[in-house]
């Protein structure tokens, strides 16, 4: 029955529905990009008011980063047993309750608990919209789609930029988490009313309403009504990481999350150095926003362009190519020597392959695993690559204390590229 929907799908128009579903899930991954930057750009004014040393303040950064691996790896799994649209609905509750509870800390206990909250939601979030925006595009579209839900996070780590300059110098850091909570709120009705169960979903799993729920989406992308489903039901056994690991999934996974790892750890040593090094190369702290901007349009951009390219080159390939380019561009960033001009343009050029490649990483999960382990399948790969976003900054700061320069330390970082450029060019993708 779900082979019928995903034929259907296919094979049919693009609808208004399926345009609304991948809208929706990039304006709340807008929010998750606005909710994540929020303490970057509130954390030297929680430090001056708090007198807190930078290993608390870290602490704080961390909490987050861990709540996102949280949610990732244990509650994104849920989606695949309560459907998508619940769980997209739970998670933001918890991003917009940590978010505007956090404008109410008064210690940095109770900052670090709330960190780790919104975390939670953010991270069992987007392995939810992933799945979703998978499972509502047709073939052709389906790696677009999926780059274009990602491509919504740099846009709203712009905006949160863009906000935090003209909210923190007149109310301080506190109504910033307020704003950011209130939008990731005003987002729920839209969810709520707009936003349906996947379709594969529902025709794999026959929750309880399900032909219904089904023939109502039908009806609205003008598509004939079903007049059964069949009496076939999958299996209702818990969803565990071993069904990732059994076969024919096992040598596919183990390569996308050693893909993942090395992503991560390079895209999150280039988040932590990469404003800093432009103002070390002669950028006026008070327009680190134009680093800040230059690097996440590059992302976007990235990220779109990789979509559009997959189709007609390959989606591995073009994803192997992107972090070649990309790792070339770390080590001709890091060891620049240029006006700070060419040097916001080597930004955008760095995080256009580095971004898009991350992105497309997306991509190929939800390709690999069916509808039953999608969500499970792509929050591990999430979760796996986590540890190479801890990895990254630490190995960055102790690589950078021993002495090595940071031309070196870039060069350094390109390495992990080429190997996710390895990993990923060998992963034999399902015929869907």
């Amino acid at each position: 029955m779900s082979d019928q929907i995903r034929t259907l799908i296919d094979n049919s128009r693009l609808t208004s529905v399926q345009i609304s579903v991948v809208a929706i899930c990039f304006l709340l991954n807008m929010v998750d990009g606005m909710d994540v930057l929020a303490i970057s750009f509130a954390a030297p004014d929680i430090a001056d008011e708090w007198s807190i040393s930078p290993q608390s303040l870290g602490v704080v950064f961390s909490a987050a980063l861990v709540g996102m691996t949280v949610g990732a790896v244990f509650l994104s799994p849920f989606s695949d047993v309560v459907g998508r649209r619940k769980l997209i609905l739970a998670s933001l509750v918890l991003v917009s309750v940590g978010m505007v509870a956090t404008a109410q800390a008064n210690s940095v206990a109770a900052l670090i608990f709330l960190r780790f909250l919104a975390g939670l939601g953010i991270g069992s979030l987007l392995s939810s919209m992933t799945s979703m925006v998978s499972e509502y595009a047709p073939d052709r579209w389906r790696n677009l789609f999926i780059l274009v839900l990602h491509a919504g996070y740099p846009i709203g780590a712009i905006i949160a930029g863009f906000a935090a300059a003209e909210i923190l110098p007149l109310f301080g850091w506190r109504p910033l988490f307020v704003f950011a909570g209130l939008v990731s709120f005003a987002a729920l009705p839209l969810v709520f009313l707009l936003l349906p169960e996947s379709l594969e979903f529902l025709a794999k799993k026959q929750p309880r309403g399900a032909l219904q729920k089904i023939n109502a989406v039908l009806r609205r992308m003008g598509a004939t009504p079903m007049a059964a489903l069949h009496a076939e039901i999958a299996a209702k056994s818990r969803i565990s990481v071993t069904s990732l690991l059994r076969e024919p999934f096992r040598l596919a996974t183990i390569k996308l999350w050693l893909a993942f790892f090395m992503a991560f750890a390079a895209l999150y040593f280039l988040l932590s150095w990469v404003v800093k090094l432009a103002i070390e190369s002669g950028l006026a702290l008070e327009n680190a926003i134009y680093a800040g901007v230059c690097l996440n349009l590059g992302a976007f951009f990235g990220s779109i362009s990789l979509g559009a390219l997959s189709n007609r080159f390959g989606l591995t390939r073009v994803i192997a190519l992107f972090f070649v380019a990309g790792a070339i561009s770390i080590v001709v960033y890091g060891s620049a020597k240029v006006s700070v001009a060419i040097v916001l343009v080597l930004v955008f050029i760095l995080m256009y392959f580095v971004q898009g490649a991350f992105t497309g990483l997306y991509a190929v999960a939800a390709r690999i695993y069916p509808t039953e382990i999608r969500t499970t399948g792509i929050g591990w790969a999430i979760g796996a690559g986590r540890l190479g976003a801890i990895l990254g900054p630490v190995t960055a700061g102790l690589v950078l204390g021993a002495g090595l320069s940071i031309a070196w330390t870039f060069a350094l970082f390109a390495i992990p590229m080429i190997f996710a450029a390895a990993f990923v060019s060998r992963i034999r993708l399902p015929a869907q």
